[in-house]
C-alpha cells in the first residue's frame, strides 16, 4: 500500500499525469474477434461487444495510434477476422497464429515491438484466454497493459470479469472503448479531431452519440462533447 500522499504547492502544475494514453505512447491490439470466437461469447451481448469494438478501432484510426491485427486458427477453426474491423484498416497485415497466447507467437510479438510503443491497449476473445495470456506475458516483460473490458468476451459472465480480476491482480488496467477514445482526445479544442471523435461517438456510442446529436441540432453545430 502505498504511503500518503504529500502534495508541494509550489510544484502543482496544470500538466496531465504520464499515466493517461496518448496518441504518441500507446498502440492497440485486435486479438481474436473472428466467427468461432464470437459464437462460444456468453458473457454479455455480442451485438455489443462488436459495436466496441468497431468504436475502439475507429478511435485508433482517428489518432493515429499503432494497431495490431491477429487471428488464430483462422483458416481451420475460428474463420477471419470480423471484416468490419478489417475495413477500418484497410491493407493491414493480419498475424494469424496456432498459441492460444499471442505473446508466444514471435510475428505478433515483433509486430509489437515494431511500434515503439510502452503502453498496450488490449481487446479479443476471450477474455480468460487470449486476453489474459498475453496481458500477463507482456506484463512480465515491462508493459504497461490497458484492458477494453467491453471490447472483450468470454465464455460466461464468471469467466470475463475473473480474467479481468486476475489481470487486474497482475498490474493490468481495465477500460472501456469510450474512455480510450475520450482519453486520447482530453480537450474539445483539439480542433484537428473534434469532427472526427464526434463521428465516432455519434455512429458507435450509443445514448452518448445520440445525446451529441441533439446537443448540435438544438444548441449548435460546435456544442462540445
Amino acid at each position: 500500500m502505498k504511503g500518503p500522499l504529500v502534495v508541494n504547492i509550489s510544484e502543482v502544475t496544470a500538466a496531465p499525469s504520464p499515466d493517461l494514453l496518448t496518441p504518441d505512447n500507446c498502440a492497440v491490439l485486435f486479438v481474436d474477434h473472428q466467427p468461432q470466437m464470437f459464437f462460444g461469447t456468453g458473457s454479455g451481448d455480442r451485438t455489443a461487444i462488436i459495436n466496441s469494438t468497431l468504436g475502439l478501432a475507429k478511435a485508433a484510426k482517428v489518432f493515429e495510434v499503432p494497431v495490431v491485427l491477429s487471428t488464430v486458427a483462422a483458416e481451420s477453426f475460428s474463420g477471419p477476422i470480423m471484416p468490419q474491423l478489417a475495413d477500418v484498416f484497410p491493407g493491414q497485415k493480419i498475424i494469424d497464429r496456432s498459441t492460444m497466447n499471442a505473446w508466444e507467437d514471435i510475428d505478433f510479438v515483433e509486430a509489437v515491438k515494431a511500434t515503439g510503443r510502452k503502453k498496450l491497449v488490449i481487446a479479443g476473445l476471450w477474455t480468460e484466454v487470449c486476453v489474459v495470456l498475453p496481458t500477463l506475458s507482456a506484463i512480465s516483460q515491462g508493459y504497461e497493459v490497458y484492458v477494453v473490458t467491453d471490447a472483450s468476451g468470454g465464455v460466461s459472465p464468471q469467466a470475463h470479469e475473473h480474467a479481468i480480476q486476475r489481470m487486474v491482480q497482475g498490474g493490468a488496467i481495465p477500460v472501456t472503448w469510450v474512455q480510450v477514445l475520450l482519453e486520447l482526445q482530453r480537450d474539445w479544442a483539439r480542433t484537428e479531431t473534434y469532427v472526427p471523435v464526434t463521428e465516432v461517438v455519434k455512429e458507435h456510442g450509443g445514448a452518448y452519440g445520440l445525446g451529441l446529436v441533439y446537443a448540435q441540432a438544438v444548441i449548435g453545430a460546435h456544442a462540445a462533447g
